[in-house]
């Protein structure tokens, strides 16, 4: 019983710091500056990652198996992934990877202490397919690569919009410096002539942004790849062990291989140099609503060998 109440405090005080990180962020943005959001963010994100840490070793001592066994069980892990993720990113002072880990923390969290998956959160006990010492292998890095995975295609879809927000600007400039009047083009070539350290100044930083986000991207996402292909693997092992077959062409694993080529086609792109960033990015961005219907949307279907009863036993 005791468990099931530190469970329940660390859910959400996990929930309410990261809300808290987001409405101070927004009100900084949006209104003016209360406090410096970095160092708010590194603090508000660690005491996250401990509360979260907490719970799944409270849940693991009073359920006497790893939590990773359901849909409930698994979000938390996943919460605890992006956090994780987050702190990662605070040791490379990275802002941008930071901001897309503590959205995802809150949205992964307020969706998992919701109503909506309250007749999940107690404890079950296992089935035997999944009383195996390759759970917490086999499971654990798929969570971890998708955690990576869909940061790394949220870095991949910024940079998509500001590279359309960079070329939009580009057009409309264009557009204002043609003329077919004289007087009219020497005023607005001595307007652009005013503005040029203003504009190029704008653009150089959008450029530096869009590079980082490209090579964070890149990083975040060949990290989660190995992941993936370590949890593959792992799973493969033990479907034959569980089920005397390494591959089944259950839905389930034809959706985490069609998962792997999509991100296995991206890296692919990286290496062409007769390809842009924004080519990959879109390979990304692809990835991210795969990642979904993997992790989320085969098993509300409820078929195959990886359903365990839909949405009540989730393994990877």
């Amino acid at each position: 019983m005791i468990f099931s109440i530190v469970e329940h405090i660390f859910s959400h005080i996990s929930f309410s710091i990261v809300l808290i990180i987001i409405s101070i962020r927004l009100i900084n943005l949006l209104v003016t500056e209360l406090i410096k959001p970095y160092e708010l963010s590194e603090k508000g994100m660690i005491t996250t990652f401990l509360c979260l840490t907490g719970l799944l070793v409270a849940r693991w001592i009073y359920s006497d198996h790893f939590p990773l066994s359901n849909l409930y069980e698994s979000l938390i892990f996943l919460s605890w992934s992006f956090s994780l993720i987050h702190i990662a990113a605070d040791f490379k002072k990275n802002q941008n990877i930071s901001a897309i880990t503590a959205s995802s923390t809150i949205f992964t969290q307020g969706f998992t202490t919701s109503s909506i998956l309250s007749e999940i959160q107690k404890p079950a006990i296992l089935v035997p397919a999944l009383q195996s010492a390759w759970l917490i292998m086999h499971v654990s890095m798929m969570i971890l690569s998708y955690a990576a995975l869909l940061c790394g295609s949220l870095l991949s879809a910024a940079l998509l919009v500001f590279t359309f927000r960079k070329k939009r600007n580009w057009f409309l400039k264009l557009l204002e410096s043609v003329s077919f009047d004289e007087i009219q083009y020497s005023y607005e070539r001595s307007t652009i002539l005013r503005n040029t350290s203003f504009f190029s100044g704008k653009n150089y930083y959008k450029t530096q942004l869009i590079q980082q986000l490209d090579f964070w991207s890149y990083r975040v996402i060949s990290l989660g790849f190995l992941f993936l292909t370590m949890g593959i693997l792992s799973g493969a092992v033990w479907a034959n062990e569980a089920w005397g077959s390494y591959w089944s062409w259950d839905p389930k694993e034809i959706w985490a291989f069609i998962t792997w080529m999509i991100f296995a086609i991206y890296l692919h792109t990286r290496t062409n140099k007769n390809l842009t960033c924004e080519n990959s990015a879109l390979v990304a961005a692809l990835g991210f609503l795969i990642i979904w219907i993997c992790y989320f949307g085969v098993n509300l279907v409820g078929i195959g060998l990886h359903s365990y009863g839909s949405f009540i036993l989730i393994s990877s």
